[in-house]
């Protein structure tokens, strides 16, 4: 039966009305086609166009869900920091905020040391995992201490976002209970040295809490990170010793983990080094995908000269239709570690024949999160979990010793690890790993009493290496590229003896092996990968969201700075202002400065860019700089920069975007040739080149993709 309600119109209105609802001209029947066809369109809105993307989702999955693992939401465990103290039984807090995994290392070592070596119980905390406010409950009689990192342009990372908003604005918050100490990893190089700890600690202090000690800082502009926090850590020591009581006990190894073998589980149970892309904080979810295997369809050398090398990858996209990406954005690589290093750590630890047996890695503290999949077994750890080619710093120096199969390794570690001096002049000499550190105490015995546990939990775990995509989604959509420099660097004392950097030097064996000839250096890798999954020049790998973006309109002009590899998103930049320019959209003017060391060995993609001059005409001009020019004196692109200071000034007056890619300690120079040039050209004065800066960048005008 209808549920409509029923009217009754008289016979005599319907038809006076229907002389007016018939259509009578031509413009009438154009009106109800119109009028259709909107109708239409909307009606067939999520069928026909603006459908749903249907992986849209996956931009926001936890990997680590697809092989059996749980959210920490999931097993329901409070985000309530004062509370999860009280049930762990826990009088310390180390609370860290990581961007690239030092500041996580830092916390895990410190909760240790002060577990072990002041028995207190201490736990670390991911900024993300617990609501910021929930701090005010801590009680006085337990401590929180903050390890925190500060990248880009005074940024806090990803798992730190939450508690940044929060202690910025919150109000009306009472921290008079809480007793900190905070320590800050940043890096001169950068404009804005370890704003983010400056930031919190104003923000503890104005809510009344209470500072044990001055707060520690990091200096990474000279690889002084390490020593900057045992120096700090000490003097918290002292804060423990002198201020709070704290009886200091012999710093013995006590396991948080238990790993064991265990032959019951059959090789299809085991993780066998498929990358553990855990992302915990709700921000680093929204700009990663998940991690994929990806083809390599093409690689190519872009350096002539023979002892250095510089390559572009073209990753393709094809087998994983949910992943895209957009200009600017960046790829992750997951690497593997090199079978040289492999093997000596297998065999120095007397465990070659056994690196097949499954290991079962299990919790033994209810604080401690286990954040490399299990079962697994030790190649898996060795070959793709753990940073084994890493230098080994002085507290696992130390700590070591205690593991020595002879009185004379003990002793040589000992007097390694204890003094400042003598261990910056061997890890200078030797940029030595844990391999070779051992190899070298006691190169005769299995260091057979040295535990898989202590390893797992104190040498950091491999994290992916980014790099900024070298192609346009509107021009290759399917194929993003990267440009990767080779990091290969002799040793001071020894010019005969390479570091080679990890990520790099895999994807040049990938490179070489498509060739079918060996690596240049002669090192292997297992590039099948786990189970084979990598066969045929594949890696892991899973794209990241950037911030580094060309304007809406193709009519905004352009100012790029960039040196090496740098050029890579600038090269995507072009691209598309190439493809914008052809389909017949007006295109601004650009500048574009690049600098390299000679143009005969290391000016990449300078066949591409003298075409895309040539397309875009009068559009684009290329200034370069070459720092190492047989003839000439050297040049950088921050001298060019000063150089054409009017140009540039001119472009950004018209509304024109600000762009630097390179090493942070170019972008700050580059800063400084602007502003001097804004002084010059509009007569201003310190604090109005300030005010300018703060607010181009605050309008996202500046933008800046920089590193070390």
């Amino acid at each position: 039966m209808s549920t409509f309600p029923q009217f009754n119109i008289p016979p005599e209105l319907l038809q006076e009305l229907s002389k007016y609802a018939t259509p009578t001209g031509l413009a009438d029947y154009a009106a109800l086609a119109v009028l259709g066809g909107v109708g239409a369109t909307y009606l067939s809105r999520g069928l026909l166009w603006d459908k749903p993307d249907p992986y849209h989702h996956l931009w926001f999955e936890r990997p680590q869900l697809k092989n059996g693992g749980q959210l920490r939401s999931a097993n329901k465990e409070t985000r309530n920091i004062a509370q999860k103290l009280e049930e762990a039984g826990k009088n310390v807090v180390v609370f860290w905020g990581s961007q690239s995994g030092t500041a996580e290392g830092f916390a895990h070592r410190l909760a240790r040391e002060i577990s072990i070596r002041w028995g207190q119980d201490a736990m670390t905390a991911d900024l993300s995992d617990y609501d910021p406010v929930t701090i005010s409950e801590i009680p006085n009689a337990k401590l929180a201490i903050f390890v925190v990192s500060t990248y880009g342009e005074g940024d806090p990372s990803d798992n730190t976002a939450e508690f940044w908003s929060w202690i910025s604005k919150a109000t009306d918050v009472s921290l008079s209970n809480l007793r900190y100490a905070a320590f800050g990893l940043g890096n001169t190089n950068y404009k804005f040295y370890n704003r983010v700890v400056d930031v919190v600690v104003e923000g503890l202090d104005k809510f009344g809490a209470q500072a044990l000690m001055p707060v520690g800082k990091a200096n990474d502009a000279e690889g002084a990170t390490e020593e900057d926090f045992m120096s700090w850590k000490e003097d918290l020591f002292k804060i423990f010793k002198d201020k709070l009581g704290f009886e200091e006990a012999e710093a013995k190894y006590i396991p948080s983990l238990k790993v064991e073998e265990d032959e019951s589980l059959e090789p299809i149970d085991l993780h066998h080094g498929e990358p553990n892309s855990r992302i915990e904080a709700p921000k680093a979810a929204a700009q990663s995908s998940a991690v994929r295997t990806l083809s390599i369809s093409e690689s190519r050398e872009l350096f002539t000269a023979s002892d250095r090398h510089c390559l572009h990858m073209d990753i393709d996209l094809s087998s994983q239709p949910e992943l895209g990406y957009k200009t600017g954005d960046h790829l992750a690589i997951w690497p593997g570690n090199p079978d040289i290093e492999v093997e000596r750590l297998l065999d120095v630890l007397g465990i070659s024949s056994r690196r097949d047996i499954p290991l079962g890695i299990k919790a033994l503290d209810a604080a401690e999160k286990i954040t490399i999949p299990t079962p697994t077994s030790s190649i898996a750890l060795f070959r793709y979990y753990l940073e084994i080619c890493a230098p080994v710093n002085r507290d696992n120096v130390r700590d070591l010793a205690q593991f020595a199969p002879t009185p004379e390794a003990k002793a040589y570690l000992l007097n390694l690890g204890q003094d400042k001096e003598t261990y910056a002049s061997f890890i200078n000499r030797t940029h030595i790993n844990l391999g070779r550190l051992l190899q070298l105490a006691c190169p005769n015995k299995p260091w057979s009493n040295l535990p898989l546990s202590y390893l797992v939990e104190t040498i950091p775990h491999i994290k992916p290496r980014f790099y900024s995509i070298s192609s346009s989604s509107v021009v290759s959509p399917r194929k993003p590229s990267i440009t990767a420099i080779v990091s290969t660097s002799p040793l001071p004392d020894n010019p005969n003896e390479l570091i080679h950097g990890v990520t790099s030097n895999y994807l040049l064996a990938i490179s070489q092996q498509a060739r079918s000839q060996p690596h240049p250096g002669g090192i292997t890798y297992h590039l099948n990968g786990p189970g084979d999954a990598l066969e045929g020049g594949k890696v892991f790998a899973h794209i990241r969201r950037s911030k580094f973006k060309l304007p809406l309109t193709g009519k905004t002009p352009l100012v790029m700075v960039a040196a090496g590899t740098g050029l890579a998103p600038f090269r995507a930049f072009l691209s598309e202002r190439c493809q914008v320019l052809k389909i017949g959209k007006e295109v601004g003017p650009m500048i574009l400065f690049f600098g390299c060391r000679n143009p005969n060995e290391d000016y990449i993609y300078r066949e591409e860019l003298e075409e895309m001059q040539q397309a875009l005409g009068e559009r684009l001009q290329i200034v370069t700089a070459f720092s190492r020019l047989e003839g000439s004196p050297r040049q950088y692109v921050q001298d060019r920069v000063a150089e054409f200071g009017e140009d540039v000034v001119k472009l950004l007056d018209e509304g024109g975007n600000f762009y630097v890619c390179g090493r942070a300690g170019m972008a700050r120079e580059v800063e400084k040739a602007v502003g001097l040039t804004m002084k010059d050209v509009k007569g201003w004065n310190d604090d109005e080149v300030n005010n300018w800066s703060k607010a181009i960048k605050k309008k996202n005008k500046w933008q800046e993709d920089v590193w070390g």
